[in-house]
C-alpha cells in the first residue's frame, strides 16, 4: 500500500525554522515527482514546492523562494521541506503529495497524498 506520512510540524515563533519530513513507502518513488502543498484556515490549498525524486528539477512558489528548500534522502525514502524565516502567514496544514511524471505545481495532478502536519507560527 502506497503511503506518505508527514511529520515535523509544530508551534514556532516568527523567524524560527522547521523541517518537515515526508516518509514514503509502498513502492519505488524514483520516477515520481514529490510536492509540498499547504492549506491555511479558510483558504484553498496551495502549492509550496516540488521536485523529482531522482533529483534535478525543483520548483517553488514565489512566496517561499529563498526561505524554503525541498530535498530528499534516498536511503530513508524521505522528502524534506526546510522552512526558514517563518512568518505567521506560513501557518497552515502542510501536505506531502506524489505523482508519476514531471514536476508541477498543479494540485489536481497529484494522486497520492499524506494526512498533513500542522505548522503554526506565532508573532
Amino acid at each position: 500500500q502506497v503511503q506518505l506520512v508527514e511529520s515535523g510540524g509544530g508551534l514556532v515563533q516568527a523567524g524560527d525554522s522547521l523541517r518537515l519530513s515526508c516518509a514514503a513507502s509502498g513502492r519505488t518513488f524514483s520516477s515520481y515527482a514529490m510536492g509540498w502543498f499547504r492549506q491555511a484556515p479558510g483558504k484553498e490549498r496551495e502549492f509550496v514546492a516540488a521536485m523529482r525524486w531522482s533529483g534535478g528539477t525543483t520548483n517553488y512558489a514565489d512566496f517561499v523562494k529563498g526561505r524554503f528548500t525541498i530535498s530528499r534522502d534516498n536511503a530513508k525514502n524521505t522528502v524534506y521541506l526546510q522552512m526558514n524565516s517563518l512568518t505567521p502567514e506560513d501557518t497552515a496544514v502542510y501536505y506531502c503529495a506524489a505523482r508519476t511524471g514531471w514536476v508541477t505545481g498543479k494540485e489536481e495532478l497529484y494522486n497520492i497524498w499524506g494526512q498533513g502536519t500542522q505548522v503554526t507560527v506565532s508573532s
